[in-house]
C-alpha cells in the first residue's frame, strides 16, 4: 500500500514490559533493514526510547490476579477499544501485536472486523501448545502470520491448524556472550565456596510463596556440603520484597539489582534453584545445572491440571525435548526433595553432567550466532506487509 507522503506505518501494540522490550528492539531493526518508516505504538518507555511514544500508559494493563483482573475489566476494555479505534484510524500497513494476547489479540480482532485489510503479524506465538490449543485455529481468522520465540512452535501451530508460522529466535539468544563464562570465571565456578544463584520469581506473590520452602533448602545444603555462596538477582522494584522474604533465611544471601551484577553471577554460578518459567531457559544457555519448582494455590492448581497439555512446565525442557532439569511442582515442591535435587548438582555427578551435556544442544536448537531475532523478525514483518 502506498502512502501519500511516501512513508510506511507500523502500527506496534504490546501489552507489558518485556513486550516493550521486543517492540523496541523490532523498531530499531525496522529502521536498519528500511528507511522512512513511521512507527506508532502502544507500547512502554523502551520503546519510547526509540522516539515511538505510547498511546496510553502501559501500567494501565499491569494487572495480575483474577480479582484484580475483575475489578479493573471496565478500564481494560476502555483500553482495548481506544487501541482498536487508533489503529483504525492511523489505517498502518502493518499492526504488529506483541505478547500480551489476553490485550493485544482482543485489539486485533477488532481491527480485522472493522479494517480486513490491514495485515496483523503476531510477534510471540501464545502457548497454544501448553493450553486452549483451540486459539491456534481460531488466530487464523485475524492473524496474517507468526512470529515463534522458540523453535518448537512453528511445527505446534501447524499440528493444530494455526496461521503460518516462523521461528526468530528467543532474545536471549542475543544474550549468551553476557551469560557464558570466560576462562576466569569458569575456574569459579569450580571452586569453593560455589556460588548458587536463586531466582525465586519476577512477581511479589511468586517470591513471597517460593521463599520459605527455598531459604529451607538451602539451609539444608548447606548443613550437608558446607560454605556456600548465594546470590539473589532481582529487578530494582523489587529488590524490597526479596530483602523482606529472603531476611530469615539460614544462609547469607547476596541481593544484585544491577544488570552487570546479575550476568557475572551467572558466568560464575556453579548450580541455581529457580521458579519454572523463563528463567529455566536463560540458565541453560548459562549452561548452569538447575533445580526448578513451583507452587500456586489449590485452586489454580485445579485449573492447571484442566487446561494444560505441555509435558513439562519447564521452558528449558520443552526446548530439549527431553526432562533435563528436574522439576518439583506443588506437593513435590519440598525441602527434602529440593535439597536432594540441588546437592549433587554442586559436584561432578552423573546428574551434573546430564545438565551440562543437555543443554550443550541448544546453540543449535537456538540458532545461537545466526542473525538476530529481531533482525529476522523485521525481515518478515516487511515481507509479510507486501515489502513496505
Amino acid at each position: 500500500m502506498t502512502r501519500s507522503n511516501g512513508a510506511a506505518h507500523v502500527y506496534l501494540v504490546a501489552g507489558e514490559e518485556s513486550g516493550d522490550l521486543l517492540g523496541a528492539a523490532l523498531i530499531a531493526a525496522l529502521r536498519r533493514a528500511r528507511g522512512g518508516l513511521r512507527f506508532s505504538a502502544v507500547g512502554g518507555s523502551h520503546m519510547a526510547a526509540e522516539g515511538v511514544p505510547s498511546l496510553f500508559p502501559l501500567g494501565d494493563l499491569a494487572i495480575i490476579g483474577f480479582a484484580a483482573i475483575a475489578m479493573s475489566l471496565p478500564k481494560i476494555l476502555r483500553r482495548i477499544a481506544e487501541a482498536a479505534d487508533a489503529v483504525i484510524a492511523a489505517n498502518p500497513d502493518v499492526l504488529v501485536i506483541i505478547d500480551s494476547p489476553e490485550f493485544t489479540h482482543r485489539v486485533a480482532r477488532r481491527v480485522r472486523a472493522r479494517a480486513p485489510h490491514i495485515v496483523i503479524v503476531d510477534y510471540v506465538c501464545p502457548s497454544v501448545w501448553a493450553w486452549r490449543p483451540g486459539r491456534a485455529r481460531a488466530m487464523r481468522s485475524y492473524v496474517d502470520r507468526v512470529l515463534a520465540l522458540l523453535p518448537f512452535e512453528p511445527a505446534a501451530m501447524q499440528r493444530l491448524g494455526g496461521p503460518p508460522t516462523d521461528f526468530v529466535g528467543h532474545p536471549l539468544g542475543e544474550r549468551v556472550g553476557e551469560l557464558r563464562p570466560d576462562a576466569g570465571e569458569a575456574r569459579r565456578r569450580l571452586s569453593d565456596p560455589p556460588l548458587i544463584l536463586v531466582l525465586p520469581g519476577s512477581r511479589g506473590g511468586e517470591i513471597r510463596r517460593m521463599a520459605p520452602e527455598f531459604g529451607a533448602t538451602l539451609g539444608e545444603v548447606a548443613k550437608r556440603f558446607g560454605a556456600i555462596e548465594v546470590v539473589v538477582p532481582a529487578v530494582s522494584r523489587l529488590a524490597k520484597a526479596v530483602r523482606e522474604a529472603t531476611a530469615a533465611w539460614p544462609v547469607p544471601v547476596r541481593i544484585v539489582t544491577d544488570p552487570a551484577e546479575k550476568h557475572l553471577a551467572f558466568r560464575q554460578a556453579r548450580a541455581a534453584l529457580t521458579k519454572s518459567g523463563t528463567s529455566t531457559l536463560e540458565l541453560a544457555l548459562a549452561g548452569i545445572p538447575m533445580v526448578a519448582a513451583y507452587k500456586v494455590s489449590l485452586l489454580e492448581e485445579l485449573v492447571a491440571r484442566a487446561l494444560i497439555t505441555a509435558p513439562s512446565a519447564i521452558l528449558a525442557n520443552l526446548v530439549l525435548g527431553e526432562n533435563a532439569v528436574p522439576e518439583l511442582l506443588q506437593r513435590d515442591c519440598t525441602v527434602e526433595n529440593l535439597s536432594a535435587a540441588l546437592l549433587p548438582l554442586l559436584s561432578e555427578t552423573p546428574e551434573r553432567r546430564r545438565q551440562v551435556e543437555s543443554f550443550k544442544k541448544l546453540n543449535q536448537l537456538m540458532d545461537i550466532g545466526g542473525p538476530a531475532p529481531s533482525d529476522r523478525a523485521a525481515a518478515l514483518v516487511l515481507q509479510s506487509s507486501g515489502g513496505i
